[in-house]
């Protein structure tokens, strides 16, 4: 399989092959080994079962006339106990010819049939094609969990992005609603990030954007949110916290960011931000969109009064900004 110019190659692939047989099992692992392909070599079915609930095994080359549990059956209970998302193809191999035997291992979740005795440029055809299948499948996969990461994950950070915070806002206010419950929220805006960009560049502008947000994370609980809102803006949603714990989750913030400078181009730096907070319930907050409109009220509050401090929207409008922490 061809790689992106400069990426290491994938490691070759993990191949289980399965028989009482020690002759003919030893043959084909060394044939396998021969063009390259990991080996593991068994002589019952159960010790397959425990390889692949370890997740050591690729491709199984399964022998159906085994003693104990046969190879029809070890299909059965490996295809029915993988997760969907996993694809471990099957190859059944046998010296029964019928046309029934090879139904009833494809009905039963193989995925190929292989009739001893077998052309060797034919197994390796068939064990090639079936690691194709298995590349593809993974590599779709791969792009499928991208896609949901990025559909509620902000890219440059790993914070969660808008979409995700307009979705939990919604949960979490009824939920206050529902239980009356305190829930505040946190606009902090970076203080003057535009001077960053101007005198570093960009590329050390998302520098400071991904250490902002790395210290946000370790600033507040598991189970606030903390998003990437837009720029160099950023969203802490605190449910079940009253003024109170706001203000120290808010004092916290501001702490970690200033109180160690940021590494900025081989520049060491103190970086600042703006905090408003708004809260429910209170007077003015009758939404989730009233809860973040009035922490950006604050926010701005935050800014005219002079950036790096801590602003709170309180009742019909009026904004209580205390100075600078410590």
């Amino acid at each position: 399989m061809e790689t992106a110019r400069g990426s290491a190659p994938p490691p070759p692939a993990r191949i289980a092959v399965v028989d009482d047989d020690r002759v003919t099992r030893e043959y084909v692992a060394g044939l396998l080994r021969g063009h390259g392909y990991r080996v593991i070599a068994v002589d019952g079915a159960q010790k397959l079962l425990d390889l692949h609930r370890q997740g050591q095994v690729d491709l199984v080359l399964l022998d159906v006339m085994m003693e104990g549990l046969s190879g029809v059956d070890c299909c059965r209970i490996l295809k029915s106990t993988t997760p969907p998302e996993i694809f471990v193809p099957v190859i059944l191999v046998t010296g029964r010819t019928d046309p029934e035997s090879r139904i009833e291992g494809l009905r039963i979740g193989a995925d190929d049939y292989v009739t001893k005795p077998f052309d060797e440029r034919e197994l390796l055809a068939r064990v090639e094609a079936m690691l194709r299948i298995k590349r593809s499948h993974d590599d779709l996969g791969a792009a499928r969990e991208r896609l949901q990461r990025l559909a509620v994950q902000d890219e440059l950070t790993g914070l969660y992005n808008v979409r995700y915070l307009n979705s939990r806002l919604t949960e979490e206010y009824k939920r206050a609603e529902r239980h009356r419950d305190p829930l505040a929220l946190a606009m902090i805006d970076v203080d003057h990030f535009k001077q960053v960009n101007d005198r570093f560049g960009h590329e050390a502008g998302d520098a400071v954007l991904r250490e902002v947000g790395v210290r946000l994370k370790k600033s507040v609980r598991e189970i606030d949110v903390v998003t990437r809102y837009g720029g160099e803006e950023f969203v802490v949603l605190l449910p079940s916290t009253h003024l109170a714990g706001a203000l120290v989750v808010a004092d916290r913030v501001a702490r970690t960011l200033r109180e160690e400078p940021f590494d900025v181009a081989g520049t060491k730096m103190p970086v600042t931000a703006s905090i408003g907070l708004a809260l429910f319930p209170s007077r003015g907050v009758h939404s989730k969109e009233e809860l973040l409109r009035s922490a950006d009220r604050a926010l701005y509050r935050a800014k005219d009064e002079g950036r790096d401090r801590i602003c709170v929207f309180q009742e019909q409008g009026y904004l209580f900004a205390p100075g600078k922490t410590g």
